[in-house]
């Protein structure tokens, strides 16, 4: 992917190319990799802002051929989609879907109407959140596409993460791409993803053991109160 500055509206001085990573792509483009793509970082670091510009631009892409596809932009969505040029394969990918956390109720309400055969006759809101979602991603983990994610992790306990790995892994084998924003260590430990952790340095890969979220969660996680007791009265 790569930006491009001729489309109108173009502004070089918008607040999202202030930020380091969203820079990084503005200034050398990005090469999305093949199979699931995590990106991790800070809050503030440009995660989110990434994913719905490519969720969104390739959303005006596909057009109608994607159907439930997800969110449409709103006021406080950033207008970084309008000005992203994506490539793809040809035949392009015209499955998949976008999903992050707050907007899962208003999507899955969308998708109830017509297809509840596929999650067993019942419609998707009588499911939890993190069920709603897991039985949407099994019924088209099939259909090979484009998968974008905003922090799915909110809705999901720690066995549907695992549930959720095993899924990723699925869309994967069966050709789709992904591209998830996570602050979830158990889902970068998918073998063969790849992690870009996200920064004042921009963009950089990571190996699983040497991202700093994994490191801080390793290091929390056998003596918390070493955190917690400068933290706490």
């Amino acid at each position: 992917m790569s930006l491009d500055r001729s489309r109108p509206g173009y502004d070089g001085d918008a607040w999202y190319l202030q930020v380091p990573a969203v820079a990084a792509v503005a200034r050398d483009g990005w090469d999305l990799p093949a199979g699931v793509t995590f990106l991790v970082g800070e809050n503030g670091s440009g995660k989110s802002t990434l994913v719905e510009a490519v969720a969104h631009a390739w959303q005006s892409r596909v057009g109608g051929s994607a159907p439930y596809w997800g969110p449409q932009p709103t006021a406080d969505v950033s207008s970084l989609h309008r000005h992203l040029r994506l490539d793809a394969p040809r035949p392009t990918p015209t499955g998949g879907f976008f999903l992050r956390a707050e907007a899962m109720h208003e999507y899955f309400a969308g998708i109830s109407e017509g297809s509840l055969r596929a999650y067993g006759g019942s419609p998707l809101h009588t499911f939890s959140h993190g069920e709603s979602f897991l039985a949407v991603l099994r019924a088209r983990a099939a259909e090979r596409g484009f998968y974008v994610f905003d922090e799915p992790e909110a809705a999901l306990s720690f066995r549907s993460c695992l549930a959720l790995v095993a899924l990723l892994d699925v869309l994967r084998s069966e050709g789709s791409q992904a591209l998830v924003a996570t602050h979830s260590p158990l889902l970068l430990a998918l073998p063969g993803a790849t992690i870009v952790e996200l920064g004042d340095w921009g963009l950089r890969v990571a190996d699983y053991d040497e991202a700093e979220l994994v490191q801080d969660w390793r290091d929390f996680l056998p003596a918390p109160q070493r955190y917690l007791r400068h933290l706490l009265a």
